[in-house]
């Protein structure tokens, strides 16, 4: 545990905070490993446990391939740095923060531009179709944002967002890429890593220029809890961390 979490009392919410810091910095390097990621752009965060509305972010000016769980800034709901070095990025705060802060059940926010989801973006009509087994349970947690035409500027652009948002917890966003939100950091993670794979193969099938198949609506879940109680997300980002552990175990430093 570095200095920035010892520095506090060795109490049972700084071992919290430290467990959250290092499955962050888990999913920034595997992130980096796929591809999601626009340069030294993109952000996750995640809500610390505690009376404290507070929230841990990757600073401005990293790339993700790099960042370990020391490396990541606490801010208040408001943008302002309370611990940590570095700055943080106004965009991600206008995201994240306002979607904190609208909807209590995102502890964690995922927002990068991966290949296949953000291609989805950019189409007229870009939507997932029913075709994949995937879609049974994605479909209905999913809103298509086609009104932001620019980057987020402000917090009244937040603010529409985390509206639109509502309970879903998968916003395509026009011209721009994704984000995720979840409980966990597991369960944001698996479900982006589980649509960006769905878009991929919605993509790859549609440039064979056949028909794409209709899966019969009544098989679809109509679930919008917890991912991870349908899915095993913890196993999955358990499953990265054994390989960062034996490749990249700076990661947790």
């Amino acid at each position: 545990m570095t200095a920035v979490v010892t520095a506090l009392s060795n109490s049972k919410a700084e071992e919290a905070e430290w467990a959250l810091r290092c499955d962050m910095a888990a999913v920034f390097r595997v992130s980096a490993r796929l591809g999601w990621n626009e340069q030294i752009g993109n952000h996750n965060s995640a809500m610390i446990p505690g009376d404290d509305p507070l929230f841990v972010i990757n600073p401005r000016g990293y790339l993700f391939q790099e960042l370990r769980a020391s490396d990541l800034i606490v801010c208040d709901l408001e943008g302002k740095v309370l611990r940590g070095t570095g700055e943080l990025r106004k965009v991600a705060f206008h995201i994240h923060a306002r979607i904190h802060l609208a909807n209590p059940k995102a502890t964690v926010v995922m927002h990068v531009h991966p290949q296949y989801l953000t291609a989805l973006s950019m189409c007229e009509g870009g939507e997932f179709r029913l075709s994949h087994h995937n879609n049974l349970l994605l479909n209905d947690r999913i809103v298509y944002d086609t009104e932001g035409y620019e980057p987020v500027h402000d917090n009244e652009e937040g603010d529409r967002i985390a509206r639109m948002l509502g309970d879903k917890s998968i916003m395509v966003m026009g011209g721009h890429g994704v984000s995720v939100v979840g409980p966990t950091v597991a369960d944001a993670f698996d479900e982006l890593f589980i649509a960006e794979r769905t878009a991929m193969y919605q993509v790859t099938a549609l440039s064979t220029g056949l028909p794409i198949r209709e899966l019969p609506q009544r098989f679809r879940r109509n679930y919008t809890g917890p991912w991870g109680q349908r899915i095993d997300a913890r196993m999955h980002l358990d499953a990265w961390r054994r390989v960062l552990d034996r490749e990249e175990p700076d990661y947790k430093t």
